[in-house]
């Protein structure tokens, strides 16, 4: 999790493109990112999947204003306004964008080829009809600051409580590399030009929670010797992860929230 969403990236450097901060070829490079190609399918006028630079100018062109980042879950349907359709979509992607000032939606489809080492990965948005409404459960960043430190310390008592550190060479390798990776991203530039330091810093934050999921959930039994055990941990990180998924999405979409778009 402390890598971005592709749905994050569309966003963040979308609402910078929109906002005359970043140029369309900049723009393009961020959201790419070591992917091979985007493209985008769907767009109206548009028969054929098309670049993102020529999307995302039709989009303007259409009325959109602002895209807002979606990390839906099952029975949690974070930043979605519908239709069913949609968030079927979105659903089975864990992530989408949906668009601010014109009724329309991104959802991205990955693939890859090619041998270890050399995989190449293309990304097709599908561009869909969405319903002008509200987002669904949707944090101010000032609420999903004050989640996100009561969810680090929650996420961090119970790595402690299950002795997750003790629990073998393979916690202790993946608790080497959240380490690692904790300390490459602070200082690295995350979100866009445009949007305000508290988001980042709201971004940053979500990312360690996601990233104490990750290890907590996925290492082992670690002290939890039965089944009901790891059944308690399960549902002890679940309200922790949630709040992370919230905290991401209100660090992406505040400077649409901010400027009251849509």
């Amino acid at each position: 999790m402390l890598s971005e969403p592709r749905s994050g990236r569309l966003a963040a450097w979308g609402n910078a493109l929109l906002a005359g901060l970043v140029s369309p070829d900049d723009a393009v490079l961020a959201i790419v990112g070591e992917d091979a190609v985007h493209r985008v399918e769907g767009l109206p006028g548009e028969p054929a999947p098309v670049g993102l630079t020529l999307a995302l100018g039709r989009l303007r062109a259409l009325g959109v204003n602002g895209l807002r980042l979606a990390l839906p879950a099952p029975g949690h349907p974070l930043g979605l306004s519908g239709p069913p359709e949609f968030n079927a979509r979105a659903l089975e992607a864990e992530e989408a964008v949906v668009c601010s000032g014109a009724a329309w939606g991104l959802v991205p489809e990955v693939s890859e080829a090619g041998p270890p080492g050399d995989v190449r990965v293309e990304v097709v948005w599908h561009c869909l009809p969405v319903r002008s409404a509200p987002p669904a459960d949707v944090p101010s960043l000032g609420e999903a600051e004050r989640e996100l430190a009561e969810a680090l310390r929650d996420a961090t008592e119970v790595l402690t409580r299950l002795d997750v550190a003790g629990s073998g060479p393979v916690a202790e390798s993946a608790i080497d590399a959240y380490r690692a990776r904790a300390s490459a991203s602070r200082g690295r530039g995350v979100l866009a030009p445009g949007y305000p330091a508290r988001a980042v810093r709201v971004l940053e934050l979500a990312q360690r929670v996601g990233a104490l999921v990750s290890l907590a959930g996925g290492v082992g039994p670690g002290g939890a010797v039965s089944a009901s055990e790891m059944s308690a941990r399960a549902a002890a990180l679940r309200p922790v992860e949630r709040t992370g998924r919230r905290a991401q999405v209100a660090a992406y979409n505040s400077v649409v929230e901010e400027r009251g778009v849509g």
